[in-house]
């Protein structure tokens, strides 16, 4: 064979071999981190976690727990694990100590309905617990559950000299549901559906200042719960953002400001709100104040809250009227009468 040629086969073959040999190298390098990622993944049981921040006196709902796995070694006796432990038997329990997102939920974290200080557990620091009595038709037919956030509502008669006035008005606003009679937690069927059942008393978390009000509004009229929307917690904390009545510290971390906001939106609103009388809703009933009797002599009563102050008005004929005028003067008279 010619040299020439002998010596560009040799060539060509210590080539393909450096080319083979690049590639292997390349190719083996390329796997390194998938398998580098692989055993990144821990090995062991999954434990209960929580799936967000759980402060204290939360109460525990589907979707705020969950299974996660976690290395063997870290694991503790006090963890809830898969397989061992039934997650249904922790819903309607209360954390007793806050538990960050991520975090193991413990067995000692939480407090069970009927253990002692459950109920105080679920109360936020300086709240209170008070019981209104409701019913069917006061209580959202029974459409409320512990954890919602209800609105309450005053309805009463206000007597006086002639047709008595009627009224209602929102009086407080986003009290947060602790229990329904002596229930914590959503009965649910075999189906796994909840249960809607009829209560006979709501246990609402409220401050100091909100149960002395309480306590007077059911000794005036008829208290009714209102339910509220999810949405509306981010409408109210929105306004208060925007009004500076919360305000977000510029260096504070993720978990501060997240917590300041839940905060905020969890604070009951214990401010007179809207009110609707009689009047409003029929023409024959009185959309104000009725002359009270002051000693034999007839005196105008304080306004309802909210309204400006008016003059008394004489109660309005029931039935059909005709208008007389004599000269400046126009009165209406019941027909059938002088």
């Amino acid at each position: 064979m010619d040299r020439k040629k002998l010596v560009l086969l040799l060539g060509a073959l210590i080539i393909a071999i450096g080319t083979a040999l690049a590639a292997r190298s390349m190719f083996a390098g390329a796997s390194a981190p998938q398998a580098e990622a692989a055993a990144a993944v821990p090995k062991g049981p999954k434990v209960l976690v929580a799936q967000r921040g759980l402060p204290v006196g939360t109460i525990i709902t589907a979707d705020s727990i969950s299974y996660q796995m976690w290395p063997e070694e870290l694991v503790q006796d006090a963890y809830f694990i898969d397989g061992e432990s039934d997650v249904s038997q922790l819903l309607g329990t209360v954390v007793r100590h806050q538990i960050t997102a991520g975090e193991p939920v413990t067995q000692g974290s939480l407090v069970k309905p009927g253990d002692r200080g459950f109920l105080a557990a679920a109360l936020g620091p300086g709240m209170r617990a008070v019981t209104v009595p409701v019913s069917a038709k006061t209580g959202v037919g029974g459409f409320v559950f512990p954890g919602d956030r209800v609105d309450l509502v005053l309805t009463q008669t206000v007597k006086g000299e002639g047709e008595a006035l009627k009224a209602s008005e929102t009086i407080l606003s986003n009290l947060r549901v602790l229990a329904t009679d002596q229930s914590t937690t959503q009965e649910t069927n075999e189906s796994g559906n909840t249960v809607v059942r009829a209560f006979r008393t709501v246990t609402l978390e409220v401050t100091p200042r909100i149960a002395e009000k309480v306590a007077v509004a059911q000794t005036i009229g008829t208290l009714s719960l209102s339910l509220r929307s999810i949405a509306d917690n981010q409408g109210e904390l929105e306004k208060a953002i925007a009004s500076g009545n919360v305000k977000v510290p510029d260096n504070a971390t993720p978990e501060e400001e997240e917590a300041l906001l839940r905060a905020a939106m969890a604070k009951p609103i214990d401010k007179v709100g809207t009110f609707s009388t009689g009047g409003d809703v029929s023409r024959f009933q009185r959309s104000s104040m009725p002359v009270q009797d002051n000693g034999g002599k007839a005196a105008p009563a304080a306004p309802v809250m909210g309204a400006p102050a008016a003059a008394p008005q004489p109660a309005r004929p029931i039935g059909p009227t005709v208008r007389v005028t004599r000269g400046k003067t126009t009165t209406e008279v019941p027909v059938g009468k002088n």
